[in-house]
């Protein structure tokens, strides 16, 4: 994939020179080099209680060795943020109950994860998938999401992560024109939820600012995504001044704002195109002042690396 030039993009004039941003990769690589293995609900269903747990912890063996390998594709390529893959774990919450048992039976080695993260100095963060609705008006897909959180939070706790926002689970807003329904559901979230909890703007229900007062309501962090916000706004530049100013608005609800982490993706064929890109050829100049972006573009491993000799060599 050709490299286009970086170089040249400007850099704020408030800039303040401090460490390189950290970049992020995202669940898997371009290459097959990190993979993880999954099960359908329909194939889990033809199974017997053994079968079930003989199935799950093969899966669950497999993909935690899977994690660690990612762990290590970071380190040889001086990736220090990692977000982990929601299905790391398939059906550990199923009412049977029976993958959260694998998972506790495991303990001792899953929170091995933790020790070796923290060793490579690469931080682990989660991004919880669409079924994650707070801000719903049906009270069984609230009590869903919550479930679901738990549940994430849960295996989060067994990998030895921090049960902080340095190891933080990431979701949307959700069903649109329902803030103070969000805000009520948030602010009733058990500590262990709201302790990891960051929201992020989207493109179509909760505008950067929108989501800016959830968060300052609740006092959980946002993460910013620029490209969301060009999209939302139909603005033709990150350099728009309202980008800067949502990303500093962004880092005041960081209780530590050295772990504000936000997003970047390109559009595939234009600038405000929804669909993200092979490879990131446009940052925010503000960007530079952030201390971990994830890098959401379809190239993965491939982008962050273009990004690391083009990008961050010339800030």
């Amino acid at each position: 994939m050709a490299a286009i030039e970086l170089n040249n993009l400007p850099k704020t004039a408030s800039a303040v020179r401090s460490p390189q941003p950290h970049l992020g990769l995202v669940c898997v690589t371009f290459s097959k080099e990190v993979r993880f293995r999954t099960i359908t609900r329909t194939r889990y269903l033809t199974l017997s209680d053994s079968q079930r747990e003989s199935t799950l912890k093969d899966i669950y063996t497999d993909n935690l060795s899977r994690l660690h390998k990612a762990l290590s594709f970071c380190q040889q390529r001086d990736i220090k943020l990692y977000r982990a893959s929601s299905s790391l774990f398939p059906l550990n919450d199923w009412e049977d109950q029976i993958g959260a048992q694998v998972l506790e039976q495991m303990r001792d080695e899953l929170g091995k994860i933790g020790q070796r993260a923290a060793e490579l100095g690469i931080r682990i963060v989660l991004h919880p998938d669409q079924y994650v609705v707070l801000s719903s008006d049906s009270p069984s897909v609230v009590q869903s999401s919550i479930q679901i959180l738990q549940r994430h939070s849960q295996d989060l706790d067994l990998l030895g992560l921090p049960r902080s926002h340095w190891s933080l689970m990431n979701i949307h807003g959700g069903k649109a024109q329902r803030p103070e329904q969000l805000i009520q559901v948030v602010n009733e979230l058990p500590v262990e939820i709201k302790s990891r909890l960051t929201f992020e703007n989207d493109e179509y229900a909760y505008s950067a600012k929108e989501i800016l007062e959830v968060c300052q309501k609740t006092a959980i962090p946002m993460v910013f995504d620029a490209h969301h916000h060009i999209c939302h706004e139909k603005l033709s530049s990150y350099e728009d001044p309202s980008v800067a100013e949502m990303f500093y608005a962004a880092r005041d609800t960081w209780e530590n704002p050295d772990w504000q982490l936000v997003h970047i993706s390109n559009g595939e064929t234009a600038f405000n195109d929804r669909k993200h890109s092979n490879l990131i050829t446009t940052m925010p100049s503000v960007y530079r002042e952030a201390p971990w972006i994830e890098i959401e573009a379809k190239a993965k491993e491939e982008a962050i690396a273009l990004l690391q000799q083009e990008w961050l060599v010339a800030s």
